[in-house]
């Protein structure tokens, strides 16, 4: 088995890192940064043709492979923290979801402003009360004729404040399988966005209330069946978000060696602890595991698409590795790093936020584990 990238992959690779570059001197990201959206950097990536890396020509992507997505988005994030944010947002997420069940008119009117840099998606999933269960969603979409009017409430969504376009996720129905998703610009009437909040990484969220949204049908992406027919996107999104983990983690362990190896106490450097030294040790071996199991869950495809049970190892194994990278960096660095200037700070608070964003850890060990005991049976 060649582990090695192919020459084009390594062309990609050193093109995402020299554009992250020219736009991260370090990566350090101020609470400020960390809740604004990057729409410079997005513009550079579309110029660059690395948004919609894998989706199909025929709606605007690249046409490239899921394989490219990950590699610029962790090169990116290995860079510029915070500018791996657009990458995310215009090659996983919301932007998925409409490249794979929009027609025409979204298409031209949603998804190619998004592929251009000039505008953003977000996912409206979450609900107050609602947990992680799409079953209990009470947000509803009636079609009425030529339209679809929607009504419900939203929270958790992240970049909404900055968002242009949100994809509701709805009850066309009473049935267990009437779930589906509209798309809702930002301006159409009956929207209102709740006051501007935080999570502890800085990231934005706000509340959506809509009441009596009105759309054209065109904007339904799905009417039923929801959560079946998008599965496969789930698991695409899943690989973003431990792609980030990954990476940043990649950065707190850099950021905790150069560290060691500067610092001197008693007499000596901290990379001649040796207790030190065993816990950088195995964050290499965690962080190593972690972007196999990303590549392996990339790469090895059936039909197509990401094994689910791959993706489910992949983002709980690399979540926690890079936030154990985080937190031992952190601790490593002592004071300085428990500051919230410190590039520490950022990376600890974020990678902790995705043990719980896509899918928590806990939810993907019950998938892990349900496929384990399904091939004993078989």
């Amino acid at each position: 088995m060649d582990f090695r990238l192919n020459p084009d992959q390594d062309a990609l690779v050193a093109s995402a890192r020299g554009l992250a570059q020219r736009h991260a001197q370090d990566p350090t990201v101020s609470w400020e940064e960390a809740g604004q959206f990057p729409w410079e950097f997005c513009s550079e990536l579309a110029a660059h043709g690395m948004t919609g890396i894998d989706l199909s020509v025929d709606v605007g992507g690249g046409g490239g492979t899921l394989m490219d997505s990950v590699l610029v988005l962790e090169s990116v994030g290995r860079v510029g923290p915070h500018l791996a944010d657009a990458v995310q947002a215009t090659n996983f997420g919301a932007v998925r979801q409409i490249a794979k069940f929009g027609g025409d008119r979204v298409v031209d009117e949603v998804l190619k402003p998004i592929l251009g840099g000039s505008a953003l998606a977000t996912i409206g999933m979450s609900e107050p009360g609602g947990g992680s269960a799409l079953s209990s969603l009470r947000t509803r979409a009636e079609v009425r004729g030529g339209d679809v009017v929607v009504s419900g409430s939203k929270l958790f969504n992240s970049n909404g404040p900055h968002a242009t376009h949100y994809v509701i996720w709805a009850r066309f129905g009473d049935g267990r399988d009437d779930i589906g998703a509209v798309v809702v610009p930002a301006d159409t009437a009956g929207l209102t966005r709740g006051r501007t909040e935080r999570f502890l990484s800085g990231e934005v969220h706000c509340g959506l209330t809509l009441d009596e949204c009105k759309l054209p049908s065109d904007y339904v992406l799905v009417d039923h069946d929801g959560m079946r027919k998008m599965m496969t996107i789930f698991n695409i999104e899943r690989l973003g978000n431990a792609t980030r983990a990954y990476a940043f983690g990649e950065v707190a362990f850099k950021l905790a060696t150069e560290y060691m190896v500067d610092r001197e106490t008693a007499g000596s450097r901290l990379q001649d602890f040796q207790g030190l030294r065993w816990k950088i040790a195995d964050l290499r071996m965690r962080l190593d595991a972690a972007q196999l199991l990303l590549y392996r869950a990339a790469t090895e495809l059936r039909d197509g698409a990401p094994v689910p049970v791959y993706t489910s190892i992949a983002k709980a194994f690399a979540n926690e590795a890079g936030f154990d990278a985080a937190n031992e960096a952190l601790q490593i660095a002592g004071g300085y790093g428990f500051t919230e200037d410190s590039a520490l700070a950022y990376l600890f608070h974020r990678t902790r936020g995705w043990m719980i964003a896509g899918g928590t850890v806990e939810m993907q060990r019950n998938r892990i584990a349900r496929d384990v005991f399904r091939g004993m049976e078989s």
